[in-house]
């Protein structure tokens, strides 16, 4: 799209000329001949640039910039002026202008002001967009990460955020499921309002229709007042139902009525409640096995899996875990009013050798015992022994049975495990095994799994 701008000039030849100048280089170029008729330009077309005769008939060009900075604070304005002396052209920036031209200018000087000005304007809003977006990025909640997967991730958050789809995210247990979730909430349009996360394997199956959809004062035993469910307690905000998986099914035909309709019904009541409630659930089992097993619902699987989220385990994003050691030792540091501790580099490298099996969770954990219990300033080698890391990458001297295996059962299963952990991603399942690529495949073959 062209540039548009807008020449102020009296003298008829000069305008004529400029303008000339101006649209041979593809710019716009609306030419007036009086700061009355500019002003009148301005309040019907969006200018990027004004260009103005300092002396005019009537209002001068520095009364037409004071007039430009309340109707358009964001227009560039340069100002053409006989006078050339320093203390005039301080004058006409203090007024406000971008910059100015004495007269006479040539061909050249009039294109690289223009060009100039427009650039450097180019470059503040770009250096504008990039903080928002740094602010933005910094509303991930604790999600720390630089690698290409991360990355990805971030941008599946950012992208699917502010919409009211419900989204399903898939992880390994301790890969921050619950953090991903509070990311969705803290960028979506629902952030002033409740964010409520509720772990489904907590809840007894018994209890988990009231605590859920609510109960009316004496619908069951114990039921001695009316009790609000949590779909009612996060009515405008984001319910996070962690552990989706175990949610028994009858009570899978109640939320996706709820999915369905935007409604719930407490127990012992027949009236129904609408509720704005955005859903944002979470598994680290394999839905669609479960699906298949009977023990989720088909539809139900659907109606969450709207938008699909995967947090990449911590072994498939190794270049993170130096900025998530260095993250942690600083926070718990600071949390606990320890003095900074650093760690030494034969410390800092069995950490990154680990392959950390429990993800992040099991990370942090053991980064807050050094910080606590490490002596001195520096977090040495021999803390690390002492948490006694056993490295799941390191296979385990595997015993046969007395009674001996079957060996296609038990190589299936852990193939099936391998796709399990590594969300089905063959190259990842493969290295996991020990497998060349080619060997896992012809595996995979063999027992049916493609």
């Amino acid at each position: 799209m062209s540039i548009q701008i807008l020449l102020v000039e009296d003298e008829v030849d000069q305008r004529k000329i400029i303008q000339s100048i101006l649209e041979s280089q593809g710019y716009k170029v609306t030419a007036v001949g009086s700061a009355e008729d500019g002003l009148l330009a301005i309040k019907k077309t969006p200018f990027e640039l004004v260009i103005s005769d300092w002396k005019l008939p009537g209002m001068n060009g520095e009364e037409l910039l004071k007039e430009l900075t309340v109707l358009d604070p964001n227009c560039s304005f340069i100002l053409i002026t006989a006078h050339s002396d320093a203390s005039h052209a301080i004058n006409i920036i203090r007024a406000g202008a971008d910059d100015y031209l004495p007269k006479p200018f040539d061909r050249e000087t009039l294109l690289f002001t223009i060009r100039k000005l427009l650039y450097t304007r180019s470059l503040e809003s770009e250096n504008s967009e990039l903080k928002q977006q740094s602010k933005h990025r910094k509303k991930l909640v604790d999600m720390i990460g630089q690698s290409s997967a991360m990355n990805r991730l971030f941008a599946r958050i950012e992208k699917a955020a502010p919409t009211n789809a419900t989204l399903l995210i898939n992880g390994e247990s301790g890969t921050g499921k619950e953090l991903a979730a509070r990311a969705i909430h803290t960028l979506s349009n629902r952030s002033e309002n409740c964010f409520l996360p509720v772990n489904c394997a907590a809840i007894p199956e018994s209890l988990a229709e009231a605590e859920l959809f609510g109960a009316e004062k004496g619908s069951f035993t114990g039921a001695s007042t009316t009790r609000i469910g949590k779909f009612e307690a996060a009515n405008n905000g984001t319910i996070f139902l962690d552990e989706i998986g175990e949610l028994p099914l009858i009570l899978q035909s109640k939320l996706l009525r709820f999915l369905q309709e935007g409604t719930i019904t407490r127990v012992g009541s027949n009236k129904e409640i609408k509720l704005d409630v955005r859903v944002v659930s979470a598994t680290n089992r394999n839905l669609m096995e479960e699906v298949t097993a009977g023990n989720f619902r088909e539809d139900l699987y659907y109606r969450l899996n709207v938008i699909p989220v995967t947090i990449p385990p911590l072994r498939q994003r190794q270049e993170d875990v130096a900025l998530l050691i260095k993250h942690f030792v600083d926070y718990f540091c600071e949390q606990h009013k320890i003095e900074q501790k650093q760690l030494s580099g034969s410390a800092f490298k069995k950490l990154l050798a680990y392959s950390w099996p429990g993800n992040v969770r099991q990370l942090r954990n053991n980064l807050e015992r050094l910080v606590l219990l490490s002596f001195g300033d520096t977090i040495n080698s021999e803390d690390i022994d002492e948490l006694e890391l056993s490295n799941g990458n390191t296979a385990k001297e595997f015993l046969l049975p007395l009674h001996g295996i079957n060996w296609e059962v038990h190589e299936k299963e852990c193939l099936q495990q391998a796709l399990s952990h590594c969300n089905n991603n063959r190259t990842q399942s493969a290295k996991l095994l020990g497998l060349g690529y080619k060997a896992f495949l012809y595996r995979l073959e063999k027992h049916g799994l493609n």
